[in-house]
C-alpha cells in the first residue's frame, strides 16, 4: 500500500499545525462559528446534534494494521469506544471534543492518515473496488490511479472551493463494486480494440434530491492524458455550474441541463487547451513509481484447497468468501451487520483484535467497502477456519454479505443535524425480522439501503429496496423505493407512494419480500423479479394493511 514520502509527511504536518492554531482562535473567541465553519469542514470536522463529528479519510479504503490500531486508540481515548465506517470508506467519530481535534490529527499523522478534504465543497476521498488487487476479474489494480488522483486533487488551487462537493471513484472490473455510475466523476480501467489499457471516464452521476446515473464523457483516454482529461471535466464544472441555487450546484445538474453532447463538447475543448499547453501529462515512470507501492504481497506457492468445516463455517464461506487471483488464496468479507449491530460500527476492541488477526495470519492490509463492511483481501485458504473462529469470538462472523440483513444505513437522526428521521433503529428492526439464516439464504441477494434524509448518505436510491426518512409535521415517516442498483446495471429506485410510520416500515418490507418469494421465476433475484413485474403488485401488497384498515373503518 502507499507510503508517505517526505513531501506527504511535511504537507500533513503543516496542515495539522495550521488547524491547531485555527482551533485555538475559535476556542478563544477570535473566530466566530461562521468564520470557523469553512476551516473545520476542510479538515473533516462537523458540528452535529450532540457533539463534533470527525471524519477520517481512508483513501481507496485501504488500511494497514498499524493504522487500524491507531483508529482503535482514537475511538478509545477521544470518543466513546467505537467508530463508524461510512459509504465513502471513511471512518467517523461522533463524540469528539473540539479541544482534542488537533491532538487527534497529530496522532493520525503518525500513521500516515489525515482528515483533509473529507468534507467541504472540494474533491472528497477517492474510492475504489474493495477487492482491488485481489480479484481475478480486474484488468489491473485501480488503486495506483486512485492514489495519483488523490495527490492531484489535494488542495488543488482551482478546485478547493467548488460549487459543491465532488466525489470520484475508480474501478477495473466488469462487476462494479465501487458504484461508479453514481459518482460525480468515475474512471473505469478498460482495454481498447487494440488491447491497449486506458480509461473510460464518466461524469454527472449522483444521489440526493435529484438522482442521476453518470454519462460517458469519453470511452477511451490514454494513460498519459488521464489527469488532463479529469482536469478538463472539473474546469467545465467549476466554470459553468450553478452557484445561485444550492439544489442545482452538483455536476449532475449541469450535465442534464445542457445535455451530454454539449458537456462532452465543452470538455473536449478544455482538454484540447490543456493538451496544447502541455502542462499536465502523467509520465509513465510516475505511474510505475506509484504502482510499485501497490505491488501484490509475496504469495506463497499454494494449490487451491478450500477447507471444509462446521455448518456455521460453511454458511459464512458461501456468502463472505470470494475468489482470489492467486491459487490457494481467498478474499474474505467481514460483515459489520451482525443482527442488532449498528450498521458500519466497530468497537475499539474489535479494531485492535482485527489488527492482531492481520499480524497472526500475515495479512498485509484490510479494506473498507462502501457497503460499510471490512475486507481481508489476501487470505490463505487454509487459514479461513481459524480466521472464522476468531471472528466468531469478536461477533464479526455474520454470514450475510449481500443478503437482506447486510443493510447500509446512515447515522440518521440519532447523530446528524441534517437528518429528518432515524435510520439505525429501522435497520436493526428489519434485520431482526429476517434474522433466520435459512430465510435469508432463500431470499438471496437483496440490498436494503436506508437514508435519514434526502442527502442520501445511506444510498437509498441504489437499494434494491431503498428507505428514505422524511419529516411530516415533526413525525418520522419512511418512503419505500424499489428497483435501485449501484452495480454495473445501475438504476434509480422508484418511490412507491406515501410514507410509512416507523412502526409500519418493517412490516411493509416483509410484505414486499413475501410477494417476491411467491412470484419469482427460477434463478431470479429480487431486483430481477421487480424489473419483470413492475411496481404495481409490490405497491398493492405493501399498502394492504392501510387499505384493509380504511375498508374496515
Amino acid at each position: 500500500m502507499y507510503r508517505y514520502d517526505e513531501f506527504d509527511a511535511r504537507f500533513v504536518a503543516e496542515r495539522t499545525e495550521q488547524f491547531r492554531h485555527q482551533v485555538e482562535r475559535r476556542l478563544s473567541g477570535a473566530l466566530t462559528e461562521d468564520q470557523f465553519k469553512p476551516l473545520r469542514l476542510m479538515n473533516g470536522l462537523y458540528l452535529q446534534l450532540h457533539a463534533y463529528m470527525l471524519r477520517v479519510a481512508v483513501p481507496y479504503g485501504t488500511l494497514a494494521g498499524r493504522q487500524l490500531r491507531k483508529l482503535a486508540h482514537i475511538a478509545r481515548k477521544y470518543d466513546k469506544g467505537f467508530g463508524h465506517f461510512t459509504t465513502r470508506t471513511n471512518i467517523q467519530y461522533n463524540w469528539i471534543r473540539l479541544v482534542d481535534v488537533p491532538d487527534i490529527l497529530a496522532e493520525l499523522a503518525e500513521v500516515e492518515m489525515h482528515c483533509i478534504q473529507t468534507s467541504g465543497n472540494c474533491i472528497r476521498n477517492v474510492t475504489a473496488d474493495q477487492f482491488a488487487g485481489a480479484t481475478p476479474e480486474e484488468i489491473e489494480d485501480p488503486r495506483p490511479l486512485a492514489e495519483i488522483i488523490r495527490q492531484w486533487s489535494s488542495l488543488h488551487p482551482e478546485f478547493v472551493f467548488l460549487a459543491r462537493k465532488f466525489k470520484i471513484a475508480v474501478g477495473a472490473s466488469p462487476h462494479d463494486r465501487a458504484a461508479l455510475l453514481y459518482h460525480d466523476m468515475a474512471v473505469e480501467i478498460v482495454r481498447n480494440a487494440q488491447g491497449r489499457v486506458g480509461y473510460k471516464v464518466l461524469a454527472g452521476g449522483g444521489m440526493g434530491r435529484t438522482p442521476y446515473i453518470a454519462q460517458v464523457m469519453s470511452e477511451f483516454v490514454e494513460r498519459e492524458d488521464i489527469l488532463a482529461y479529469l482536469e478538463a471535466v472539473l474546469r467545465v464544472y467549476n466554470q459553468d455550474s450553478r452557484r445561485d441555487n444550492i439544489h442545482k450546484q452538483r455536476i449532475k445538474i449541469l450535465v442534464n441541463a445542457i445535455g451530454v453532447e454539449e458537456m462532452r463538447a465543452r470538455v473536449a475543448r478544455e482538454f484540447d487547451e490543456i493538451k496544447r499547453m502541455g502542462s499536465l501529462q502523467l509520465p509513465a515512470e510516475e505511474l510505475e513509481r506509484i504502482a510499485a507501492y501497490f505491488a501484490p504481497p509475496a504469495f506463497e506457492t499454494l494449490a487451491d484447497a478450500m477447507p471444509s468445516g462446521s455448518a456455521d463455517f460453511e454458511n459464512w464461506k458461501k456468502t463472505n468468501v470470494h475468489p482470489h487471483r492467486a491459487p490457494g488464496y481467498a478474499i474474505a468479507t467481514i460483515s459489520l451487520k451482525t443482527i442488532g449491530q449498528v450498521p458500519g460500527d466497530a468497537s475499539a476492541d474489535q479494531m485492535d483484535a482485527l489488527a492482531d488477526l492481520m499480524d497472526v495470519f500475515a495479512i498485509p492490509e484490510i479494506r473498507v467497502s462502501h457497503e460499510q463492511n471490512l475486507v481481508l483481501p489476501h487470505v490463505r485458504q487454509k487459514d479461513l477456519p481459524a480466521i472464522f473462529a476468531r471472528l466468531q469470538e469478536l461477533d464479526l462472523a455474520a454470514p450475510n454479505a449481500g443478503l437482506i440483513t447486510d443493510i447500509i444505513a446512515c447515522p440518521g437522526l440519532d447523530y446528524c443535524d441534517l437528518a429528518n428521521a432515524r435510520s439505525i433503529p429501522v435497520a436493526q428492526d428489519i434485520a431482526r425480522r429476517f434474522a433466520d439464516l435459512k430465510r435469508q439464504q432463500d431470499i438471496g441477494e437483496l440490498k436494503i439501503k436506508i437514508s435519514g434524509c434526502i442527502n442520501a448518505c445511506g444510498h437509498h436510491h441504489a437499494g434494491h429496496i431503498g428507505i428514505l426518512g422524511v419529516d411530516k409535521k415533526g413525525v418520522e415517516f419512511y418512503q419505500l423505493l424499489l428497483g435501485g442498483s449501484g452495480a454495473e446495471d445501475a438504476s434509480i429506485g422508484q418511490i412507491m407512494g406515501p410514507g410509512f410510520a416507523i412502526h409500519e416500515i418493517a412490516d411493509a418490507v416483509e410484505r414486499v419480500v413475501g410477494l417476491y418469494l411467491r412470484e419469482r421465476a427460477p434463478g431470479e433475484r429480487f431486483l430481477d423479479t421487480y424489473r419483470r413485474l413492475g411496481m404495481e403488485p409490490f405497491k398493492n401488497i405493501a399498502y394492504q394493511e392501510q387499505m384493509n384498515a380504511a375498508y374496515n373503518g
